[in-house]
Formats: structure tokens, sequence, C-alpha cells
């Protein structure tokens, strides 16, 4: 399958001091569980790093990120002091097959943030790429979309390709927040000019649930 089929974890990011209060929201409120706690992802970094707190609703999860000022200030920091405590960094949505889906999205005029990682979640094993963010904007600032596979019933992930520990992916907006790197996730200049969603949800749906044209008998 070449396309996103749910919604796999919601990625917040809060203003300092505020992560162990949303997790207490989120975990006394709305009954998550805390299933990952990384409290400095990258403790050797003298510039900036952020907390990681992952919280599990089963059916799909939360992630907060709370950004620590050193030298510079953490782009997660930036973020919520762009768009406010609490604010959606990033939606993850699960796939089928990644690189299906993958390939389909480059084709359609998709970009990327870098390569394919293989990462432990919170939530388990799972293989995922991250968008460049939808609006032209600092990258610190874009929200972005990911993409994940998770692992089928019975079967192992693949790990060929590198480990995400959170590093990796903060390291990738760093480069582009210092190279002044705005790109942005999709060029709308490849979308059909005579696309509709109308024709295309026609075009594509069973014969069972095309729209019924018939008109319907008046009932007196």
């Amino acid at each position: 399958m070449s396309r996103v089929s749910r919604v796999d974890h919601i990625a917040y990011a809060v203003a300092q001091g505020m992560i162990e209060k949303w997790a207490w929201y989120h975990i006394e409120v709305e009954g998550g569980k805390l299933t990952k706690r990384v409290d400095d992802v990258r403790p050797d970094d003298p510039d900036s790093s952020m907390k990681l707190w992952c919280i599990d609703f089963e059916s799909f999860g939360v992630v907060l990120v709370e950004g620590i000022d050193r030298k510079k200030k953490s782009q997660v920091t930036a973020f919520s002091d762009c768009h406010g405590d609490h604010s959606v960094q990033h939606i993850a949505f699960d796939t089928e097959n990644l690189e299906q889906f993958v390939a389909r999205a480059i084709s359609r005029g998709v970009n990327l943030r870098g390569q394919q990682l293989v990462s432990n979640d919170g939530f388990g094993d799972l293989k995922q790429l991250f968008g460049k963010g939808y609006a032209k904007q600092n990258a610190a600032e874009m929200s972005f979309p990911e993409y994940v596979e998770r692992p089928k019933q019975g079967t192992q992930m693949s790990t060929s390709v590198p480990q995400n520990t959170g590093k990796n992916f903060y390291q990738r907006i760093e480069n582009a927040r210092n190279s002044g790197d705005t790109s942005t996730l999709i060029d709308f200049s490849l979308m059909p000019s005579d696309w509709s969603p109308n024709s295309t949800q026609e075009a594509s749906a069973p014969e069972s649930t095309q729209p019924n044209k018939q008109k319907a008998p008046n009932h007196v």
C-alpha cells in the first residue's frame, strides 16, 4: 500500500519547565502511560538539546519535547516560542509500506529531510522518515509530517539504516537552521492544473461506492 493508514503519534513542543506538567495531564487526566523518558538527548552537545517523553494510548501515542538551551537556543525552544506552549510540532502517519509510500510521494514533488531511520520510540520499533516543513520559514519553527512503518506481527525490523535516538533528527534540523534552508515539504507547481477532488474520488471509488446519480423517488 502506498498511502497513510492512521495517525501513529503526535509530537508537542512544550515551553521550558512544562514537560512534567503536560506529562501529568496526558497521564493522569487522559489516561496515557509513560513508556520512554529521555531528559537530555544530546548531553555532550555544548550548544543545545531537548528532553523527550513518550506517552502511549495504545491506539496512538503522544510525544512531548522540551528545549534545553545552552550556548544557543534549542530548536524546540524556538518552536514553542514561535507557536506557543504545547504546540503541535509534528504528526506521524503510519504506512503499510514506507518505501512504496516514499517513492509515490517523491514522484509528486514531496521533499524529505534526510534518509530513513530505524528507531524504538517508546511505542515500539519503527522505520521513519521526516518531511520538510509545511511553511517557508526557519527550519526550527516549521511544523512538519513524519511517516513511519511498524513491523508486522512475527517480523523483525531491518537495522541496515541509521538508528535514531533523537540525536540524528535533531542534527538534521540544526543543519537546516544553520544553513538558512527554508525549503518546504511540497512543490505545488507539480500539481496537475486540472486536478479536482471530486473527479479523483469518483474515478477511484469501487462501483458499490460510486455516487448514485439516479433521482430519488418523491415520497409524499
